[in-house]
């Protein structure tokens, strides 16, 4: 029998201060060659829709600066919760992404019963972009100011419909905002995305639709649709002609947003290479107009301050779920 070998308090120390420098010196080296294969981006809403459009511009130039692909995946539902689902499940190695949106922070309390904690089971990674909606009507609504149509709806009251990309999402809480501050009575006709939704508007299923920027300029320039109102508090660039909401409806304001989050316990170092990547794209003035031709605003934010974002809009809009009395299950 060998002899007896006996270790020090010191020397444990030593051993895991070695120890603690190995798996640091891991880390490091596990982010220098991230990403080593694909990046799955999931997209919690049907293809076409803002936050699908988002999703693959930022992938595209994301796969440029990290040289490797980043794959949109749309996995739609329950105004993107299925989506957010699918990620908070998935290994926290970088390799899973979500884009993350304002519906994201109204679900938290919209669903009383949901199997994750958006804002506990995720890490934020990047702010991307501010859009504001846009209040937009079929061209037969007989409105063409936002007073003009508070009046036609009250005038048909339970007659007049709006539709949104689903239950939660911010096109039907900007609608229930509006009917908040104004008192007209419309009924929700929500859909499974930005898409089905402004073709049945379109059609004139549906009267009138608050959409994110992105998915309906081109039907607006185009005459398909009819812009009362944008709903930021000033005009924007890319529809220099449409007044505000808050011109008629004084204090009204709202804007969607838009980031990647990772799987909570995703390595530190990933999501600062991540970051810096992102912001690095955005940094980029072709990046910046062609945002702001979507009617954007970009949003360069570090991990933590997009992570406060997150949190402060999920309370904003937790008061509003609660005084309009909206319940998803």
């Amino acid at each position: 029998m060998g002899p007896t070998v006996k270790f020090s308090r010191r020397d444990f120390i030593y051993f895991g201060a070695g120890a603690a420098t190995l798996a640091t010196m891991s880390n490091i080296a596990s982010a220098e060659i991230y990403p080593a294969r694909p990046i799955r981006l999931i997209v919690g809403f049907v293809p076409g829709g803002p936050t699908d459009i988002m999703a693959r511009l930022i992938a595209q130039w994301l796969s440029e600066r990290l040289s490797q692909s980043v794959i949109v995946e749309n996995r739609p539902g329950a105004a993107s919760n299925i989506g957010a689902e699918v990620l908070v499940r998935a290994a926290p190695d970088g390799y899973t992404l979500f884009m993350a949106n304002i519906s994201n922070a109204v679900n938290a309390t919209l669903y009383g019963k949901l199997p994750f904690d958006f804002v506990r089971d995720v890490v934020a990674v990047a702010g991307i972009v501010r859009v504001p909606y846009v209040m937009e009507v079929n061209p037969d609504v007989p409105a063409r100011t936002v007073a003009e149509f508070i009046a036609y709806a009250k005038s048909n009251a339970g007659k007049v419909s709006f539709a949104s990309a689903g239950t939660g999402t911010g096109m039907h809480m900007s609608a229930e905002l509006f009917k908040l501050m104004t008192g007209v009575d419309m009924l929700h006709v929500p859909y499974r995305g930005s898409a089905p939704a402004l073709t049945d508007l379109m059609a004139g299923r549906t009267q009138v639709m608050f959409d994110s920027i992105p998915s309906s300029i081109g039907y607006v320039k185009a005459g398909k649709l009819r812009a009362l109102a944008v709903t930021t508090l000033v005009r924007l660039a890319a529809l220099p002609d449409v007044p505000t909401v808050a011109d008629t409806v004084p204090g009204y304001e709202v804007s969607g947003w838009f980031g990647l989050v990772a799987p909570r316990g995703t390595p530190p170092e990933i999501v600062e290479k991540l970051n810096r990547e992102t912001n690095a794209v955005l940094a980029d003035p072709t990046t910046e107009a062609r945002l702001g031709q979507l009617g954007g605003t970009v949003m360069s934010l570090s991990p933590a301050a997009f992570g406060t974002l997150i949190a402060d809009e999920t309370e904003k809009w937790a008061k509003v779920v609660k005084f309009a009395g909206i319940s998803a299950n």
